[in-house]
């Protein structure tokens, strides 16, 4: 669209410009020049419409874009709405039952607290732990991480990068546990 309305654009100031070039004593000069102008003019008007046509959609574009970008908007706040408004039904709820629901409720809650609890102390009971004694030991010893990796953790060659990974993986599991 954008080569059209160049290429017409150019034609007519070729052709408005043409007649100059003719000589003035042809007896077809007064012709020449009038075809030459009217086609101009053509062009003119060609390159005119096509602009015209290519404003209006860009201005139809930009109004899909709008149109998109509002209800994606609308679309957030709906969601936003929603999710307020099921959080107070539920504390409602949790609110307006008798005592007895309550209490099983802290009760449920506190079993799972304390069992999330457990499973954090307990480290030396997984899996991962006499991997992790193991390069402790290597640390200790002034063991790179490259020989830590191919030797203890059994990943060299093509898996290094994920051994180096899991070498670190292991070390801030435990160490932030010890830590804790």
């Amino acid at each position: 669209m954008h080569l059209k309305l160049f290429v017409l654009s150019a034609s007519s100031v070729m052709l408005w410009l043409a007649p100059a070039a003719l000589d003035k004593t042809a007896a077809i000069h007064k012709a020449l020049q009038g075809v030459s102008l009217t086609a101009a003019i053509a062009c003119a008007v060609t390159a005119g419409n096509i602009a015209r046509l290519q404003a209006e959609q860009n201005e139809i574009e930009e109004i899909k874009t709008r149109a998109i970008t509002a209800d994606v908007v609308d679309e957030i706040a709906t969601s936003a709405y929603i999710s307020q408004q099921q959080r107070q039904q539920e504390a409602e709820l949790i609110l307006a039952s008798p005592g007895d629901d309550v209490e099983a409720t802290r009760e449920v809650l506190e079993a799972i607290y304390s069992q999330s609890l457990q499973d954090n102390t307990s480290t030396s009971e997984h899996p991962d732990y006499p991997m992790y004694l193991e390069i402790c030991k290597s640390r200790e010893a002034g063991k790179s991480t490259t020989w830590i990796v191919e030797n203890v953790l059994k990943m060299g060659g093509r898996k290094f990068s994920e051994g180096k990974v899991k070498l670190q993986t292991l070390l801030n599991k435990f160490e932030g546990d010890r830590e804790k």
